[in-house]
C-alpha cells in the first residue's frame, strides 16, 4: 500500500521546503481561489443545483485533493466536464440520489486507484476524450442560452433538442439587458488579461456587472430571485436511500468514476509537464475518490482535478500541495464572509462565464485535426460526440471505450498475419535451398483472438509434401487464452496427418504461456528453439530420420 498512496505533500514536507516558496504557494493559492469563486458557482447552478454546494465542493474536495493527492500542483473542485452528469442524476434522482451517486463514485475511484488502474486510465484515445469533451462542452453552451438571452421559457426540457425547439418558440421573451450583461461578461472576462494576469478576469465580470445590476436596478434575474438566499455555512448529513436499490445508482456512479479519473489524470499530466515534475497516479486517484467520498456528505457534488485553475496555479508560482490547500482556506473564508453578496449576482452574468468555460472546453482544433485522421479514429471521435449531445454522456462513455477496443482489436488483427515462406522470401534471411518437405511459416503480431482464427486456417493450409512445418514466432509479442486454444488445436491436428511441428525464436513471455497450457509438452521441448538456424537443422535432421 505504500507504494500506491503516497501523497506528494508528505514528501514535499520532508525535503527543502524554504520560505520562499511558501509565500509564491500562498499567493497563487489566494489567487486560484478568487479564480475558483465564479466557476463553482457558475457550475453549482448550472448543474441544478444551488450556489453555495458548488463552494463547499471546492472548498472541501480541494482540500482533500491537495492534502492527500499525487501531483504537487493539482487544483481540485467542481468542474464543467460533470455539469449534464450531475443536473441528469438530479433530474432523474434527486439530491439524494446525487449523494448517493458521488459517494460510490468515490469508492470506486478508491478501488481504482488501490488495483493501480492509474497507468491504464491514460490509454484512453484521444478521439474519445475530444468527442465527450466536445460534446459536453456543445450541451453547457446549450443550457446557458436562457440566462444568457434571458428567455421567459419556464421548465426547460433535457432533451437536447427539444431544448433548442422551447428556445425558439419563447425567442420573443428575450431580455436585452440580459444580452448586453452576457456579451460585457465575456468581454470583460476576455480581455482583461491584456491589463493584468494577476486578478482573473472572471472575477472582475463577477464584480462589476453585480454592481451594474445592483445600482441601476436593472431587470433581470439574479442568483437570489433564482434560487434564494446562498448558505454561509454547511452541515453534515446523511442521505436516505434504500440499500435494495443501491444499484440504480451504479450506473451514473461509474460514469462520475470514469470521468474524474480521466480529467484528473489528464490535468496531472498537463502540469507535469508546465513544471518538469511526475505525479503519483493511483496516489492521486485514491485522493480524488476519498474527496467524492467525503464531500457529498457535506452537500457538495462531484469534484476532479480542474486544467485551468491548476495552470492558474502554476503560472502564478504554485509549486506544492500548499497552494491548493491556501486555495480552499480562501474559498472557505469568502464563503463564511462575503457569502451573503454572491446572491446578488446576475444569472446572464454566469451566463456568460459558462459559455467562455463551453468555448475552451470545445476543443474544436482538436476535433477538426481529428477529422482529418484515420476512418477509425473519426469514427470513434463522431459516435462520442452525438451520444454524449444527443443521448446521455454515461452510455456515450460507455459505447465509446466498447467501440474503441473494437477498433483497436481490429487494427490489430488487420496488421498481423501469417507468412508462408518461399524462395524470395526475406523469412529465410538467406539462408539457402531448404528442402521442399519443409514449410516455413512466420507469424507476425499478437497471437490473439482477433487474430487466431486467421492464423489457425494458414497454417492448415500446407502442402501435400510436406513433413516438417516450422513456425517461427520471432514478431509474436504475446498470446492469449484464444490463441492457446486454436493453437493447441492446430498442433493436434497437424500432428494426426504426421507432421513434425518446430517453433523458433518464441519469446519468454510467450515460452511461459505455452509451457503453462502444456503446448510444450504436446510439442516436445526438443522441438522448441531459440535460433531459427538451429530450427533448420532440426527440421533437416528429421527428414533424414525419417527417410532412412
Amino acid at each position: 500500500m505504500k507504494d500506491i498512496f503516497r501523497p506528494k505533500l508528505f514528501t514535499v514536507l520532508k525535503g527543502k521546503y524554504s520560505r520562499q516558496q511558501f509565500t509564491k504557494d500562498v499567493f497563487a493559492g489566494i489567487i486560484v481561489g478568487i479564480v475558483a469563486l465564479p466557476l463553482a458557482i457558475a457550475f453549482a447552478v448550472a448543474s441544478g443545483v444551488s450556489p453555495e454546494k458548488g463552494i463547499i465542493t471546492a472548498v472541501i474536495a480541494g482540500f482533500i485533493i491537495s492534502l492527500l493527492g499525487g501531483s504537487r500542483v493539482q487544483i481540485g473542485g467542481p468542474t464543467g466536464a460533470f455539469i449534464i452528469i450531475v443536473y441528469g442524476i438530479v433530474a432523474q434522482y434527486g439530491t439524494g440520489g446525487l449523494i448517493i451517486s458521488t459517494f460510490l463514485a468515490g469508492i470506486l475511484l478508491v478501488i481504482f486507484g488501490v488495483l493501480k488502474l492509474g497507468a491504464l486510465l491514460k490509454f484512453i484515445p484521444q478521439p474519445l476524450i475530444v468527442g465527450f469533451t466536445s460534446g459536453i462542452a456543445l450541451v453547457i453552451f446549450s443550457t446557458q442560452i436562457k440566462d444568457a438571452l434571458g428567455l421567459n421559457t419556464g421548465e426547460l426540457p433535457a432533451d437536447f433538442i427539444a431544448k433548442w425547439g422551447t428556445y425558439f418558440k419563447t425567442i420573443g421573451t428575450i431580455n436585452p439587458w440580459a444580452v448586453g450583461l452576457t456579451l460585457f461578461t465575456i468581454f470583460i472576462s476576455l480581455f482583461f488579461k491584456k491589463i493584468t494576469n494577476k486578478i482573473p478576469g472572471t472575477f472582475v465580470a463577477i464584480i462589476v456587472i453585480t454592481l451594474v445590476v445592483a445600482i441601476f436596478k436593472l431587470p433581470v434575474t439574479t442568483i437570489e430571485t433564482a434560487f434564494g438566499d446562498i448558505q454561509g455555512s454547511f452541515s453534515f448529513e446523511l442521505p436516505e436511500f434504500d440499500l435494495s436499490n443501491i444499484s440504480v445508482y451504479f450506473a451514473p456512479a461509474l460514469t462520475i468514476a470514469i470521468l474524474g479519473a480521466i480529467e484528473s489524470l489528464l490535468s496531472a499530466v498537463v502540469s507535469d509537464g508546465m513544471i518538469g515534475g511526475k505525479h503519483r497516479s493511483n496516489t492521486e486517484l485514491i485522493a480524488q475518490g476519498i474527496a467524492n467520498i467525503i464531500t457529498p456528505l457535506f452537500g457538495g457534488i462531484p469534484a476532479t482535478g480542474a486544467i485551468a485553475r491548476t495552470a492558474t496555479n502554476v503560472k502564478n508560482g504554485g509549486r506544492t500541495p500548499i497552494a491548493g490547500i491556501v486555495h480552499a482556506l480562501t474559498l472557505l473564508l469568502i464563503m463564511l464572509f462575503l457569502g451573503s453578496y454572491a446572491k446578488l449576482i446576475p444569472m446572464s452574468c454566469l451566463a456568460g462565464i459558462l459559455i467562455i468555460v463551453a468555448y475552451n472546453m470545445s476543443e474544436w482544433r482538436s476535433f477538426i485535426a481529428i477529422l482529418r485522421g484515420s476512418a477509425f479514429d473519426v469514427i470513434i471521435l463522431l459516435i462520442t460526440f452525438f451520444l454524449t449531445v444527443l443521448v446521455d454522456l454515461s452510455i456515450a462513455i460507455q459505447i465509446g471505450v466498447v467501440l474503441s477496443a473494437l477498433l483497436f482489436m481490429k487494427r490489430m488483427a488487420d496488421n498481423s498475419e501469417v507468412i508462408l515462406a518461399d524462395a524470395d522470401s526475406e523469412i529465410l534471411d538467406n539462408y539457402g535451398a531448404v528442402s521442399k518437405n519443409i514449410e516455413i511459416y512466420e507469424i507476425s503480431g499478437p497471437f490473439f483472438f482477433g487474430a487466431a482464427k486467421h492464423y489457425a486456417e494458414m497454417l492448415k493450409s500446407h502442402s501435400s509434401l510436406t513433413s516438417v512445418i516450422i513456425i517461427r514466432m520471432r514478431h509474436v509479442p504475446f498470446i492469449d487464452a484464444t490463441g492457446i486454444h486454436n493453437f493447441d488445436a492446430v498442433i493436434r491436428q497437424l500432428q494426426s496427418a504426421n507432421l513434425k511441428i518446430i517453433l523458433s525464436g518464441v519469446q519468454p513471455s510467450v515460452r511461459k504461456e505455452l509451457d503453462k497450457a502444456r503446448i510444450s509438452f504436446l510439442l516436445g521441448k526438443a522441438n522448441i528453439f531459440d535460433s531459427f538456424n538451429d530450427a533448420l537443422k532440426h527440421a533437416e535432421n528429421l527428414i533424414i530420420t525419417t527417410k532412412e
